[in-house]
C-alpha cells in the first residue's frame, strides 16, 4: 500500500468510520489514600469502591471505543464508586448501529437515556451464567464472539496505564486528571493508527 492510499484510509477512519459501533468500558485509576499531606485529608472527589474482594480508592475512567478501528472517541471520569452505567449516555455519539459492553452494563437498554436509541445491544452474560453453558452450545459461541470484539477496548487502557504510566492520578480532583487522560487517549489513538499516518 503506498503512502497516498494509507493517508486516505487514515482520513476515512477519523472522518466517517467512527460511526458504526461503540464498545463501552471503565477502569479504575488509583489515588493516594494517605492523609499525610499538607491538608491532612484525602482528595474529596476520589472515592472508594470494591471490585471482587479488593477495595480500591480513586477515580474511574469511562471510555467509548470504535468497534472496528479500536480508537477511543469519548471519555468521562467519575469517582470510583459510580456505577459503569451512570455515564454511559455520554460515551455514545448517537450514530451507532451496535453497542458492545461487559456484564457490568446489563440492562443498559432499559435506562431512560437509551430508550430512543435504535441500536443492537451486545452485552456480555454474567460470568456465573456463562460458566454453566456447555462449550459446544450456540450461546457459548456467541459469548466468545462478543468477548473477542470487546477486547479492543482494553488497548487504550493498556496505553494509558502501562505504556504512559498513568495507573495513579497525578492531580487532585477529577477535572485536571480528565484533561490529562484525554490527552493520553489522543496519543494512544495516534500510536494505534500510526501505520496510516506515517
Amino acid at each position: 500500500m503506498d503512502q497516498q492510499d494509507c493517508s486516505g484510509e487514515g482520513e476515512a477512519i477519523f472522518r466517517g468510520a467512527l460511526k458504526k459501533g461503540t464498545i463501552l468500558d471503565a477502569s479504575i485509576i488509583a489515588a493516594p489514600s494517605s492523609t499525610k499531606n499538607r491538608r491532612r485529608e484525602r482528595d474529596p472527589e476520589m472515592k472508594q469502591t470494591k471490585k471482587g474482594n479488593q477495595w480500591h480508592f480513586g477515580m474511574k475512567l469511562h471510555i467509548g471505543v470504535d468497534d472496528e478501528s479500536g480508537l477511543a472517541h469519548s471519555i468521562e471520569t467519575t469517582s470510583a464508586n459510580v456505577h459503569d452505567l451512570t455515564p454511559s449516555d455520554k460515551l455514545l455519539h448517537g450514530e451507532e448501529a451496535r453497542v458492545w459492553a461487559d456484564a457490568g452494563y446489563q440492562r443498559i437498554e432499559k435506562r431512560q437515556a437509551h430508550h430512543d436509541r435504535k441500536v443492537a445491544w451486545h452485552i456480555a452474560m454474567r460470568p456465573g451464567q456463562r460458566r454453566i453453558l456447555p462449550r459446544d452450545q450456540r450461546d457459548h459461541l456467541i459469548e466468545h464472539c462478543k468477548a473477542s470484539v470487546r477486547a479492543k477496548v482494553e488497548h487504550p487502557f493498556l496505553y494509558v496505564k502501562k505504556i504512559f504510566g498513568y495507573s495513579k492520578v497525578r492531580y487532585r480532583g477529577l477535572a485536571k486528571n480528565e484533561n490529562r487522560l484525554a490527552l493520553l487517549l489522543g496519543f494512544a489513538n495516534l500510536m494505534r493508527s500510526e501505520s496510516c499516518l506515517v
